[in-house]
């Protein structure tokens, strides 16, 4: 299962992303996304779980968490429009 990640402190890693979910399950991939230029985090990323029931929970326990001083968005990234 796939989930978007918002409001990440612009200086976290992301092995400091794996290791907050790794928790709920195993962390199949962690990526923030950071400007092509600058190579600075835009405050987002994604991360895969091996499983729907290890997202889902990773879901509802992280979203509305505060980590880092700052208030963490987890969801369900959907289906690209086709």
């Amino acid at each position: 299962m796939k989930l978007y990640v918002g409001n990440l402190v612009y200086n976290m890693t992301e092995a400091e992303l794996r290791s907050i979910f790794a928790e709920f399950g195993r962390v199949v991939r962690a990526h923030i996304i950071t400007d092509f230029y600058t190579r600075q985090s835009k405050n987002f990323g994604y991360i895969e779980m091996s499983s729907q029931a290890e997202g889902l929970k990773a879901m509802s326990a992280l979203n509305g968490k505060m980590v880092n001083n700052s208030l963490l968005a987890v969801k369900e990234v959907g289906l690209p429009c086709e």
